[in-house]
């Protein structure tokens, strides 16, 4: 193995740690929010600098092989793919600390038939899968399995969509609950941007296999 290659297997060892750090991160903050579980938001908000250094060796790794091997063709799509992926993972781990931060900062923890009503568990499990149809796709270069992202996506938008006017009617009913309920809007919104970044991620792994830039595509 040269060295172009095995600092290519680095760069894409990095980038898998990477999409399980940030998967691990919004995985732990979710549980701290549904439980109100303190302790385990400071971890979240901890590991942030784990994060960070990871974010920032990524990012260094790729300029320092564009420097010294002058990439072209599919190698040259693979770091501007990773350096774009490594972009959306980070922003996805500052969303995870964001919600860990609410946890920390609020007293109550969130009535179970909030969350029921707005769709939660729905809305995290899409993601879970997202996260999985990413993992599969990143790993073993599969377009098939990047595109499912894009469909799973809309369900987390529908969430969104509906989330606010479900918020209002359980404010109504008991509008005791209208700091918890402004919370949840507030981690609804936070999870359907999630949703976005994996949908870039996706993207991306299209745009390395198969030089797809779905972004400026044309409707047929």
């Amino acid at each position: 193995m040269d060295n172009a290659t095995y600092q290519r297997e680095v760069i894409n060892q990095a980038g898998l740690d990477m999409l399980n750090l940030s998967m691990s991160q919004l995985d732990k903050a979710k549980e701290a929010f549904i439980n109100h579980d303190s302790d385990l938001a400071e971890e979240v908000m901890n590991i942030e600098n784990r994060v960070n250094a990871l974010d920032l060796k990524i990012e260094k790794d790729c300029e320092k092989f564009i420097a010294l091997y002058n990439p072209v063709a599919i190698d040259l799509r693979f770091i501007m793919a990773v350096r774009k992926i490594n972009y959306d993972l980070e922003r996805i781990a500052d969303h995870a600390y964001g919600i860990s931060k609410y946890v920390t900062d609020s007293k109550n923890k969130i009535p179970s038939k909030l969350l029921e009503a707005v769709e939660f568990e729905k809305m995290y499990s899409t993601i879970v899968l997202m996260f999985e149809n990413i993992s599969e796709a990143y790993q073993n270069k599969n377009v098939k399995t990047a595109r499912k992202v894009f469909k799973k996506d809309k369900i987390l938008d529908e969430i969104n969509l509906q989330s606010f006017q479900v918020i209002e009617s359980e404010i109504k009913k008991d509008n005791n609950i209208i700091a918890e309920a402004l919370l949840v809007f507030s981690v609804i919104k936070k999870l359907e941007r999630v949703g976005d970044h994996l949908k870039n991620v996706a993207e991306e792994i299209i745009f390395y296999i198969d030089a797809e830039v779905l972004k400026h595509n044309k409707k047929k």
